[in-house]
């Protein structure tokens, strides 16, 4: 059987926790500066659903960051890695690491661990560089659900701002911006660290993660924009609408019987997650073929997105939305279904077809997701056996991406 090879820590990876972290403080810089000239212009409403959102994601992705901490250090491989990096993830560190959480400083303090050990992995050539990918992809999973529980709601209040006072100011323009930073980031990290656990025969190219951005933009992006044009008509119905569409989402994730935690409460937490996430976008996390589910959630949505648009069509302020109306509601429907058409080009010409090496080499999908170990012998580069901490977590999410369609 051929020897099987997976990534390595490199400079590359060195660059993306360093531009990780510097979104996430753009990201939470602007989102100050917004609160700041809400409240200095009394738009007290619209500060509270600001703050609100802020204090909620950052809670949630602490809630995260903490019961990934408490799984981990149960796990000799992983204690072992981290007393060897001298990370603050062990010995009698870990009530620090508590008391930064308690201060939602978790999230910030693994992207300075992250730079930390990759720089000396990277750049100093110190030993290392399991323990300091396992960080990366942590960090990976956690922007992900930043992103949707924070930055994807702001960008719609922000639009919803711009919509309701036909005006926008600096600041506002600077939030957008910083929140689509954060989002199209996002895309890329995560599809960067799925891509990680492929062998070297199933690796894909820069054009898959291209092709991968794109269509989550064209799919994200309208769906955003109408639910931000439903708020501006209908404010009072979009926590309604929210609230229904969520429940229905974690009852759907319930029903596929998720395993993604390593405790029944941090479950329910993930599916509580997964069903915000549906909300914006489609996020795999069951095993088995997912083409009927995701056509399912895609019609859904799509059904969705139009009621929204015809909703707004009907309430629209006729004089104010006289010179961008018609070409909104054309444009977007036509975007979204050009976004899944996308989706569709990628599963065909840039997926790769990994499933057809599963059946070939049943132990490959044990090597991508062992249910009971996060520490394994993989290959390294030079074909010699060698153990690698692998993280399990984002190798659930790699197997159900590359290998159940």
């Amino acid at each position: 059987m051929e020897s099987r090879t997976f990534s390595r820590y490199s400079w590359i990876d060195f660059t993306f926790s360093v531009v990780g972290v510097c979104t996430f403080l753009l990201d939470w810089g602007s989102d100050l500066w917004l609160a700041k000239e809400f409240y200095c212009r009394g738009d007290l409403l619209w500060f509270g659903v600001l703050v609100g959102l802020l204090v909620l994601a950052s809670i949630v992705v602490q809630m995260f960051s903490w019961f990934w901490f408490q799984y981990d250090k149960e796990l000799p491989a992983f204690s072992r890695e981290a007393t060897g990096a001298g990370s603050m993830f062990c010995g009698n560190r870990v009530k620090l690491f508590c008391l930064l959480h308690v201060l939602q400083l978790g999230f910030l303090c693994r992207h300075i661990s992250a730079i930390r050990h990759g720089f000396r992995v990277c750049w100093r050539k110190e030993e290392g560089s399991d323990y300091a990918i396992y960080l990366t992809h942590d960090l990976s999973m956690l922007r992900l659900i930043e992103t949707f529980c924070e930055s994807a709601p702001q960008l719609i209040l922000m639009i919803y701002v711009m919509l309701r006072t036909n005006k926008a100011r600096t600041v506002q323009f600077v939030s957008v911006a910083a929140s689509t930073t954060s989002i199209a980031w996002m895309v890329v990290d995560y599809h960067r660290s799925l891509r990680s656990f492929l062998p070297d025969k199933a690796k894909q190219h820069w054009g898959s993660s291209l092709m991968y951005f794109l269509w989550n933009l064209l799919l994200i992006g309208p769906r955003v924009a109408a639910l931000a044009l439903f708020s501006s008509v209908l404010p009072d119905f979009i926590a309604l609408h929210f609230l229904l569409l969520w429940l229905v989402f974690v009852l759907w994730v319930w029903q596929q019987r998720t395993n993604f935690m390593d405790s029944a409460g941090g479950e329910w937490l993930y599916r509580a997650t997964v069903g915000l996430i549906w909300y914006f976008s489609w996020f795999n996390v069951a095993e088995g073929r997912t083409l009927g589910r995701s056509i399912i959630y895609h019609s859904f949505i799509t059904v969705d997105v139009v009621v929204l648009l015809a909703t707004w069509w009907g309430y629209r302020d006729l004089v104010q939305t006289k010179a961008y109306g018609l070409a909104l509601l054309i444009a977007l429907p036509l975007t979204y279904l050009l976004g899944l058409l996308f989706k569709a080009l990628y599963y065909c010409c840039f997926h790769p077809k990994l499933l057809r090496h599963l059946e070939r080499e049943p132990r490959l999908q044990e090597d991508l997701a062992g249910s009971d170990v996060a520490f394994r012998d993989f290959s390294t580069q030079d074909g010699t056996p060698a153990s690698q901490l692998c993280n399990q977590r984002m190798a659930c999410h790699a197997v159900n991406f590359y290998t159940n369609r």
